[in-house]
């Protein structure tokens, strides 16, 4: 049993297809084949079912690939045990990042992490959480960032703020007509939501109570991934949505006067890095967490400390 044939037999347990597991592996697909039955004839089982598609791993086959994914993890430490040691930060570093916070956070760090540590290739994936969950687990990514709590099996948070909620509403809209929100007066009449799969989806229907029947709906539903899209369409319609606070922070002055914060005890949510449990590259994702704490606006971190958490689920 070698190294190599449990880094092909995760290859072809995360993409269930022989031919790009070979091209990830950087070997031809009769290469990457013969090794695999080769490993299969020597503990005498089969790892694959192949008469499926796409291929999917057997029953014993599933927890050869979890004690696989230990090893290889244990395997990858050691030279970065060394490498560490140098504080010579070198490779690719595989971020995943949800879409209500990309264009919102990156902007603040990126730069100059990137500058800091060149040796360092850095790969950015904006995807919903879950597959960022998915991700960690196969060992395609090293460090999400995520809205937390999840509580799922394996997964390490570590928190880094707290965002508060912000009203944006139509002109003329009545929630404009308070200088402050009350989280328990949002209405559901004319709410404008993300697509599914967004935990910020989740959260504003926690807030608003999702349980609730509308009076009133609106003709036109739309439900989108990107909040300037929602937040151009109540420029021209009706209605309102949440927005996080990173989203309002340089908006123009026209939008701004459509902003209405929230009552306290403010709605917030927890933005935390996440990583599998025994996740490589440690002292990589401290120094990305203390470039992402150090480039954080101050009032963020004033707004959201004594905010109210609002359930992802």
């Amino acid at each position: 049993m070698t190294l190599s044939q449990l880094d092909y037999i995760v290859a072809v347990d995360t993409y269930r297809h022989f031919a790009t597991a070979a091209e990830a592996c950087h070997v031809t697909q009769p290469t990457l084949s013969m090794q695999i039955q080769k490993l299969e004839d020597e503990l005498g089982v089969l790892v694959f079912d192949r008469s499926k598609q796409p291929v999917v791993p057997t029953e014993t086959g599933q927890a050869i690939l979890a004690q696989a994914r230990d090893v290889l993890r244990a395997a990858r430490r050691i030279p970065e045990i060394v490498s560490e040691s140098k504080e010579d930060f070198r490779g690719d570093f595989r971020i995943g990042i949800i879409p209500t916070l990309a264009p919102y956070l990156l902007p603040y760090f990126i730069g100059e992490f990137v500058a800091k540590y060149p040796g360092v290739s850095v790969q950015i994936q904006e995807v919903v959480t879950e597959q960022i969950v998915e991700r960690l687990r196969n060992g395609l990514l090293d460090v999400g960032l995520v809205v937390t709590p999840l509580a799922e099996n394996g997964i390490t948070e570590i928190p880094l703020f707290r965002e508060p909620f912000v009203v944006y509403a139509a002109e003329g809209h009545p929630l404009l007509s308070q200088p402050a929100v009350s989280p328990a007066n949002l209405p559901t009449d004319g709410l404008w939501l993300l697509s599914e799969g967004h935990c910020f989806r989740n959260q504003v229907m926690n807030l608003c109570g999702a349980d609730r029947q509308t009076n009133n709906p609106m003709a036109l539903r739309y439900e989108t991934g990107s909040l300037e899209t929602l937040i151009k369409l109540i420029d021209k319609q009706v209605g309102f949505t949440l927005l996080p606070y990173l989203a309002t922070i340089d908006i123009d002055s026209a939008r701004r006067a459509r902003l209405r914060p929230l009552s306290t005890p403010v709605p917030v949510r927890e933005v935390s890095l996440v990583m599998h449990r025994s996740f490589l590259k440690r002292k990589l994702i401290q120094a990305f967490k203390a470039e992402i704490m150090a480039h954080l606006p101050t009032d963020l971190i004033e707004a959201g400390n004594n905010g109210q958490m609002v359930s992802v689920r």
